[in-house]
């Protein structure tokens, strides 16, 4: 009997799952947080780390454009997380979170650990709703 696919929200958790502990649980707080901001946030598995993106109604645009993608975890054993904007630019961050001067237009933020994403939390909420307001819908 063929295996079932996992759901996308299952690969999340199983690529979590598979994660060392010193790691997994900041991860698992930054999902927590980022999937309760609004209901129409998705995750699957990009670019082979979690990646959050909005599910809801847009205007057509060119797949290569990223409109649809809010941010991709970079996770490298020993290193900071990555949070990477694909399209952070146009994001109003007055907090200091969003760094970098990227010419395709992603900003990233970077966790060191659950005590620094605690203390961050609200400031990933703000720059993820301000993304979220600017979707063309």
């Amino acid at each position: 009997m063929a295996k079932s696919k996992l759901s996308e929200q299952e690969q999340v958790t199983e690529y979590i799952q598979k994660l060392d502990p010193s790691i997994s649980e900041t991860i698992t707080f930054l999902r927590q947080v980022i999937l309760a901001i609004n209901n129409e946030i998705s995750e699957h598995i990009k670019w082979n780390s979690p990646s959050f993106y909005y599910s809801g109604n847009m205007k057509p645009f060119d797949p290569k454009e990223y409109k649809r993608d809010i941010l991709v975890m970079n996770i490298r054993p020993g290193k900071p997380i990555l949070l990477v904007f694909p399209t952070g630019i146009k994001i109003t961050d007055t907090s200091g979170l969003l760094e970098g001067n990227y010419s395709d237009g992603r900003k990233i933020a970077t966790i060191k650990n659950l005590e620094e994403a605690k203390s961050r939390q609200k400031d990933l909420e703000n720059a993820i709703r301000n993304w979220i307001d600017q979707i063309e819908k």
